[in-house]
């Protein structure tokens, strides 16, 4: 079983004189650590995406890290492995007797139906704790959620995009996805806000119909979405990926074509052909979320941390000289601090 290590106890025996049986730790024998423990539960095949599911990966760890704790993070290859993950980890959880703390962390939406039909079987165990990410609905029952809004981080890059291109192309993973549909949302919202004042095109395409896709993408169908959409002009085109994992396909194939320069989601692109970047700190809320666990106090029922906070926030980067120079004269700070402000207000309004 994938998770029979959490249940291991190595024992050695011995008799009394008497014929009674005593068992007791074999000093020869590593013996099984009563440290927390933290369980991931990631998207499908989230981990190595190098962006939301490694930052999330490497937030565990730092946590870990610091606070001594033992980790168990799982990227299944399907939904129904994933979802057979989480059945043997609840049952565990919830049937377990020891006085070991144990930490889920849902990492996605694509739970969401099991997560809410079963986060009460872990009210059984005091000691077992859920942390379900990227919902604006807190769990009825047992467990805490966390969301990190990324309107406002998309919202300024909207705004600033135009500055950047005469076309630019969003790349969604799918429009069921609410996380997806807000980040899309956010930075039409912002590129809207500056339209009077440009020609500059958005073109808005996704790469599924269907939730829980689109997230990955290979070189092929890639670079004929890409020929399909006539995105084949040197630094005319600014693509826009909100695509989880696909990110990494477009920012290499950047480099192959040399047909489009590219925004980097969720994770900073240092990139000649990545300018700016909408970032979310979902590796330091996740070890802000694993230290209140450990407090006395313990996680608060719902957190939202968007840009408001820093947990979310828009980079420039420029990698060129030309660049550079554009965003010293016209996005200069006072520029980018206007457009942060009036972020902020819009994420707000839109979080209401």
């Amino acid at each position: 079983m994938m998770l029979a290590a959490m249940t291991l106890l190595v024992t050695s025996v011995s008799c009394t004189k008497d014929g009674d049986t005593v068992y007791k730790p074999d000093p020869a024998e590593q013996q099984v650590s009563t440290a927390p423990l933290v369980i991931v539960i990631h998207n499908v095949e989230g981990v190595g995406d190098q962006s939301y599911n490694d930052l999330i990966y490497q937030g565990v760890e730092d946590a870990a890290l610091k606070h001594g704790l033992r980790t168990l993070q799982l990227s299944p290859k399907t939904q129904r492995e994933g979802l057979s993950y989480l059945e043997e980890l609840f049952q565990q959880m919830s049937a377990a007797t020891d006085t070991i703390r144990r930490l889920c962390i849902v990492t996605g939406p694509a739970y969401d139906e099991f997560v809410r039909k079963n986060n009460n079987r872990l009210e059984s165990n005091p000691r077992a704790s859920l942390l379900y990410l990227e919902t604006n609905k807190p769990l009825e029952g047992k467990g805490s959620t966390l969301q990190l809004p990324y309107y406002g981080a998309m919202y300024t890059a909207g705004c600033i995009a135009p500055f950047f291109a005469s076309e630019v192309t969003l790349v969604g993973a799918n429009p069921v996805d609410m996380a997806v549909a807000e980040a899309v949302e956010g930075f039409t919202s912002g590129f809207n806000e500056r339209q009077e004042t440009t020609d500059v095109m958005l073109n808005t395409i996704y790469l599924s119909e269907n939730a829980n896709s689109g997230y990955a993408v290979n070189d092929e169908d890639a670079l004929r979405l890409l020929r399909d959409n006539e995105i084949d002009n040197e630094y005319t085109n600014l693509l826009v990926p909100v695509c989880g994992g696909a990110v990494s396909t477009f920012a290499r194939l950047a480099g192959i074509t040399n047909a489009y320069t590219f925004m980097g989601v969720d994770t900073t692109w240092p990139s000649v052909y990545s300018h700016f970047s909408a970032v979310k700190h979902i590796d330091l809320a996740v070890a802000q979320c694993i230290g209140q666990w450990l407090s006395a106090e313990g996680m608060p029922k719902h957190q939202s941390l968007g840009l408001a906070t820093g947990y979310t926030e828009l980079l420039l980067h420029p990698q060129t000289a030309e660049v550079r120079s554009l965003v010293q004269q016209q996005l200069t700070d006072a520029v980018m601090a206007d457009i942060h402000e009036q972020a902020i207000r819009k994420e707000a309004e839109y979080e209401k």
